[in-house]
């Protein structure tokens, strides 16, 4: 029986410290719910980058930054039971 070689978890964005847009990575090993979010340091939700049913796989998203501060913000990435953490560094 061949398994899958994936494995859920968020990669560090790039760039880090970033401007006006960053990319976040995560790989999912099933197909299932899957959200990204975006917080602040008061764990406040500051965006939402992707909330819905995906492929296994590895994927991308995009922060565009409107509206932030500079300051320090956390990508989280749920799926199922799953729940993994990256931490952010937006420099204006």
């Amino acid at each position: 029986m061949i398994q899958n070689p994936l494995i859920f978890s968020i990669s560090q964005n790039y760039p880090n410290p970033f401007n006006a847009q960053t990319t976040i990575s995560y790989v999912l090993p099933e197909s299932g719910p899957v959200t990204l979010s975006i917080y602040n340091l008061l764990g406040q939700k500051v965006a939402t980058l992707f909330d819905g049913l995906q492929q296994a796989g590895e994927h991308k998203a995009v922060w565009e930054v409107t509206g932030a501060p500079s300051g320090v913000y956390f990508a989280r990435l749920v799926s199922g039971s799953k729940t993994a953490t990256n931490l952010m560094v937006l420099m204006k």
